[in-house]
This record gives structure tokens, sequence and C-alpha cells, in this order.
């Protein structure tokens, strides 16, 4: 499948795009463009050093949850590799949760789709002027996406401090 370009998305209007998963719209082909470098080839602006992976503060973690009404595609930062973060409707307030890199996220085994009801636990920041969460861990029924460690250290750059 082709990639969906920065900041497409698609949202619960169909809008942006088609498409229900998180699967349709990261479909990699080896040598595209846009192609994230994977683990063991640099982290493409992801890791825990980074300016983005500072962003991530325990002081303000908080758990939510909500219904996934988009799947978007972002670069967060000039330099850095795509990432994925999901558009959540908690009933408060249309919530940015960014998941991680692509490349990561694409190999996990819990698919995250419009119309899924998630909890996520993450660190609540400002992006471009809009609240977000960084997560640390999304829950879909019994299933659990572990993204950072309670220090924010992601679990794709963790490897490293081993």
């Amino acid at each position: 499948m082709n990639r969906v370009p920065a900041k497409e998305s698609i949202t619960e209007d169909g809008t942006h795009g088609r498409g229900d998963s998180f699967l349709a719209l990261v479909s990699s082909s080896p040598g595209s463009p846009q192609t994230a470098p994977g683990p063991g080839r640099g982290s493409g602006g992801w890791g825990a050093g980074t300016a983005y992976g500072r962003l991530y503060d325990p002081r303000t973690v908080e758990t939510t949850h909500g219904q996934v009404v988009g799947v978007e595609r972002l670069f967060p930062r000039p330099g850095m590799s795509a990432g994925v973060h999901l558009l959540v409707d908690t009933g408060k307030e249309r919530l940015s949760v960014h998941l991680g890199p692509e490349w990561y996220i694409e190999r996990q085994d819990v698919p995250l789709e419009r119309g899924d009801t998630i909890e996520v636990k993450g660190s609540r920041i400002s992006f471009e002027g809009k609240p977000a969460l960084v997560a640390a861990e999304v829950r879909k029924g019994a299933d659990v996406l572990k993204l950072r460690d309670d220090a924010g250290v992601p679990v794709w750059s963790g490897w490293r401090r081993r």
C-alpha cells in the first residue's frame, strides 16, 4: 500500500482518506522515500534523549479513556521519521495521543482502529498549542500496548541501556 502523506488522517467523518485501521495507513515497502530507520539503524529522532523524547514528563502522567476517532501519521519535529498518533474523543475533549515511531508501532500485535474504545496512560503535553498525551501504555480490551517505562524511556530504545 502507499504511505499517507504527513498529517493526512482518517477521521470519523471519512475525510482526508479512506480506511479504518492503523495498518492501512502504515503498510511499508522497502526503499519507500519515507521509510524510517528500524531498530539498530538509528531512532529517527524518537530516542529518549532527543528533544521530542524529553517532552515526556513523569510528573504529568494521567490515565484517560475514550473512543478512537482517527489514526494519523505525523512528523513531530523537523528531521524526525514518521510517527503515529490517535485522535481520541474522551467525552470532554478530543485528544491527540502520540504513540511512537511508525517503524515500531507497525510491528506490534495490538491493532488500533477507528471506533476502538481504549484506555491510555501517558504524559500530558501541549503540542502545537493543543492538548496531547505522549502514551506510555494503551489498553484495548484485554490487550496492552506498552510503549514507555515509568520514567518515560521508550521501549524501542531501552535495549541500548542494558
